[in-house]
């Protein structure tokens, strides 16, 4: 499996000045953070931190650091972490207690999310993630997405690879996508799909946020790493 975000190298300094806290946001409303889920999964499936470092491409000290909810990570650094542990992202949030009069969320059955009660990550990119399912969904990622001003998943030259296949329709802004060899800007009500194993990048254009909805089906795949 590769790192979550293919640059030619990304230096422990690097990466330190990219994911350092208080530059970035918080990561908010999770169980009762992400890095406890990423170390609990870690340890269920008997995995060093070193040997995760090493799988994923950071340093152990920033594995450790995220875990611990020092550092909050980018969009590439979470991915490649929740790929190489065999997670699904909505696994990082909390799920909705259920409001008076509103369904059970039962598996399989009716769940109602209340817009401000949506449980978000704040990341280190420009990019924050809301999931739109009251419970962890098996094999789907359901998201509300933001791209801040100058948000983008990958640095620069820098492209993600994980598996799953992604869909996405813009709701306002306008979106930056490079998938493979093609670049396309979308706007308000154009939609795109493509397979998450294809090198891709996101990025705002221009000086407004994007928002959008997204799924993707199969993220989590089977990318567990051994010790």
């Amino acid at each position: 499996m590769q790192r979550g975000c293919e640059n030619g190298g990304t230096s422990h300094n690097e990466q330190m000045a990219r994911e350092a806290p208080g530059d970035s946001g918080t990561a908010t409303a999770l169980r009762p953070s992400f890095g406890e889920a990423l170390r609990e999964r870690r340890q269920a499936n008997r995995i060093s931190v070193r040997a995760l470092a090493s799988q994923v491409g950071v340093s152990p000290s920033l594995v450790s650091q995220i875990e611990n909810g020092k550092v909050n990570p980018s969009v590439d650094t979470l991915v490649a972490l929740v790929t190489a542990l065999g997670l699904s992202l909505d696994e990082l949030f909390l799920d909705v207690p259920v409001g008076a009069g509103e369904p059970l969320p039962l598996p399989g059955g009716t769940g109602v999310v209340r817009e401000e009660r949506r449980p978000h990550i704040e990341l280190a990119t420009g990019v924050v993630w809301d999931r739109l399912t009251p419970t962890h969904e098996q094999g789907v990622d359901f998201l509300y997405v933001i791209y801040e001003v100058g948000g983008a998943s990958c640095a620069p030259g820098a492209y993600m690879r994980h598996h799953g296949r992604e869909y996405g329709i813009v709701l306002s802004g306008r979106l930056g996508a490079a998938v493979g060899f093609e670049s396309f800007e979308l706007g308000p009500g154009d939609s795109i799909v493509f397979n998450a194993d294809t090198p891709h990048r996101l990025w705002t254009i221009g000086d407004e946020p994007v928002t959008a909805t997204w799924t993707i089906i199969g993220r989590s795949g089977d990318g567990r790493v051994s010790q």
